[in-house]
């Protein structure tokens, strides 16, 4: 009985013989359908950021007429122009209330949490009214807090008269006003924030704390010592978003202070927004050349916190 040359162990097929010229096929199709799929995103990425980078770059370097048109090149001229002392408290501003947002904004959130996370009746619709202010844009946030602080109807200082204090000038004096701003956005952040660490001590495995509390970690030792590392990748992920949150807000600052007073809330998005837009100002050179001072402001911030804050991480 005779075999066949195709039925011997090592003889090669016709079907092997042709899977290389398949395979390769099927991966220039697989390539092709990937790139369909990416072509979104890539074109999104190149209108609305890539293309608007290289914008704001050109238009930094250009004098710009009454229209807001590029006419000539001026240089480093605009940047210059940011060699002031107002443009310096600018700065400062931008720095304090993006510090005082981020640290009331995740530790307020945390505080809340942890009560919350109990396993009680009615924590559920507490969580829920919590979390209520992130469905409310910056705008309507400034409103609400600007009925709560207006002086004539406010029920804080009504609270505060109470106990015999002289309510400030909430909006109208310079201490008070961009602390005021910033608890608005504060209002608004903490909601997500406490959705996000809610979640995140809602995966702290119970055996774990059982434990801590047999070798004597209790209460707020516990926390810090076994609670808040195993939900550190929740708080990373809650301090880089409400650090985006904070450089972008441009809405509270002009419903509740529109800059004021005597520029005390001006805040670097606020002041590009000013000079570009507000008033007929046109100024596109010089609010370019300030948009490329808050991308360097905030890659800046971001090497800090993905440098520095991100080795005391604990992912698992």
């Amino acid at each position: 009985m005779t075999t066949s040359v195709a039925a011997l162990p090592g003889a090669p097929s016709t079907a092997s013989k042709q899977n290389p010229r398949r395979r390769r096929r099927i991966s220039l199709r697989e390539s092709l359908l990937g790139l369909a799929f990416c072509l979104p995103a890539i074109a999104g990425l190149g209108i609305f950021v890539i293309f608007p980078l290289f914008q704001a770059i050109f238009l930094s370097t250009r004098g710009t007429d009454i229209n807001g048109d590029p006419t000539r090149s001026v240089g480093a001229a605009n940047f210059a122009k940011l060699l002031t002392p107002e443009f310096a408290q600018v700065l400062l501003h931008t720095l304090e209330f993006t510090a005082f947002v981020v640290i009331v904004g995740v530790v307020l959130p945390m505080a809340l949490a942890v009560p919350l996370a109990q396993r009680l009746p009615g924590m559920k619709a507490l969580r829920t009214l919590f979390t209520l202010p992130f469905a409310y844009s910056a705008s309507a946030a400034s409103v609400v807090w600007l009925l709560m602080l207006d002086p004539s109807m406010s029920p804080v200082n009504w609270v505060l008269r109470l106990f015999g204090v002289t309510p400030p000038g909430w909006i109208t004096e310079s201490p008070w006003a961009l602390l005021t701003v910033a608890w608005a956005t504060v209002w608004v952040v903490a909601g997500f924030n406490l959705f996000v660490l809610g979640a995140g001590l809602a995966g702290v495995d119970e055996e774990v704390l059982e434990a801590a509390r047999i070798d004597g970690a209790t209460g707020l030792r516990q926390f810090i010592h076994v609670v808040l590392p195993m939900i550190s990748p929740s708080v990373f992920f809650a301090i880089v978003t409400t650090t985006l949150t904070a450089l972008q807000a441009l809405g509270q600052v002009q419903v509740m202070t529109d800059g004021g007073p005597n520029g005390s809330t001006s805040t670097l998005v606020y002041s590009i927004f000013h000079n570009a837009f507000e008033n007929g100002n046109n100024d596109y050179g010089l609010a370019s050349a300030q948009g490329l001072v808050l991308l360097i402001f905030g890659i800046a911030l971001a090497a800090i916190q993905f440098g520095v804050v991100e080795r005391r991480v604990h992912y698992r």
